[in-house]
């Protein structure tokens, strides 16, 4: 049986399904303007939900309509009443005050966003995860960047029970580096992107004979190889290691006025006041 009506209101409790809400309490202490609803419910256009796995009624073999995914299910609005102005309505939830997720294991996250905009989560503020390695965000962020930058994993020696540490190594540029060796030649390939990378002006490279002393040195360089000459001509046997500094970034700003990393003046390495020659210089 249904009803159809134009307008309802209700000045004590509705209720949609059976059994005690103990929240909006019940009887002579009942709260008027409460309502509980046992779901699943639909609040929007019910035909943009997604249905979850098949299900439907267990002596009907022939019911394939699938479940609901949740038990509120909200979609941006698609009333199409002239007085609605759904166009206008761009969110399909909106609070007034805090908001608490209670977890449980019916699914791995208790909070997951997808989507596709620039940014699928925005925090107006600062934020506090509650975890020994992580905490105040923004505490962090002032602490890590003046702290080594290490990286950290089980000792791929001794296994679980032994850790290992390595640190990055840290300078007053943007830096890049190739290393190799040079077997019977005369020169060393830089990787080809490395023209649209790095500032030719800004290469330098060390060199480690193997096997014997041959007087390596080098000729000179350019935006494709470096060029090497050994003692006699003798045939070059040697390690490498070529650094050069970007150049698709601004330099890095090594000294700044400021308080805290917040003030670093060139955060996004694209402010033309700061497109100034390279921190390193070679040639």
């Amino acid at each position: 049986m249904s009803f159809n009506m134009d307008d309802v209101q209700v000045g004590g409790q509705l209720r949609v399904g059976t059994g005690i809400c103990n929240p909006i309490k019940e009887g002579d202490y009942k709260i008027n303007g409460s309502a509980h609803i046992e779901g699943p419910m639909v609040v929007g256009l019910g035909q943009k939900i997604k249905l979850g796995a098949v299900g439907g009624d267990p002596d009907d073999p022939g019911d394939t309509t699938g479940a609901a995914p949740a038990n509120l299910m909200v979609t941006r609005c698609f009333n199409d009443d002239r007085d609605c102005f759904t166009p206008a309505i761009k969110k399909s939830l909106q609070t007034e005050g805090n908001v608490l997720i209670n977890g449980d294991d019916g699914t791995k996250n208790a909070l997951k966003v997808t989507g596709s905009q620039s940014y699928q989560l925005w925090v107006e503020g600062n934020a506090y995860f509650d975890h020994p390695n992580i905490g105040d965000l923004s505490t962090r962020f002032n602490t890590a960047d003046s702290k080594p930058k290490p990286f950290d994993m089980v000792h791929p020696s001794r296994g679980e029970g032994s850790r290992l540490r390595y640190a990055c190594i840290e300078g007053p540029e943007v830096g890049v580096y190739c290393r190799g060796r040079v077997r019977r030649g005369k020169e060393i390939f830089l990787p080809k992107y490395w023209k649209d990378l790095v500032r030719v002006n800004s290469i330098s490279v060390q060199l480690q004979p193997v096997g014997s002393h041959q007087d390596v040195i080098v000729k000179r360089w350019d935006e494709e190889k470096i060029y090497l000459q050994s003692m006699g001509g003798m045939p070059i046997d040697c390690f490498y290691h070529v650094y050069a500094e970007r150049k698709d970034v601004n330099p890095l700003v090594v000294e700044y006025s400021g308080d805290s990393w917040k003030d670093y003046p060139d955060p996004d390495y694209n402010d033309p006041q700061f497109q100034y020659e390279v921190n390193t210089i070679t040639d």
